[in-house]
């Protein structure tokens, strides 16, 4: 947030004006990685379509050879990846998932 001085001199009984700024932090969170397994043996591997084109195609390409060491791989989809994935999307993935890798292709 920034406070801009009037707009000209003969505005001087004007008040200020406050800007914000929509661009968001100044500086990146520090966000510590999620604890990778050592193998993916065993574990249920979910691949998060976001919806954005070509994403299908790069998960594809991972549950191939996902498929053929014998894991254990299942598909969700985002209804659009201009928002969040819903809350139970989320619940659903983190309940039936181990790990999960999500698709950002164009």
């Amino acid at each position: 947030m920034t406070e801009v001085p009037p707009a000209s001199p003969t505005d001087a009984a004007a008040p200020a004006r406050i800007v914000l700024d929509p661009t968001g932090e100044r500086t990146a969170a520090a966000v510590p990685l999620a604890e990778r397994p050592a193998s993916l043996d065993g574990r249920r591997i979910g691949l998060l379509d976001i919806s954005k084109a070509r994403g299908n195609v790069f998960l594809d390409r991972i549950a191939a050879p996902a498929a053929e060491r014998g894991w254990t791989v299942e598909r969700f989809t985002k209804p659009t990846f201009t928002k969040p994935a819903p809350a139970d999307l989320r619940y659903e993935i983190a309940q039936r998932c181990d790990v999960v890798i999500e698709a950002l292709a164009d």
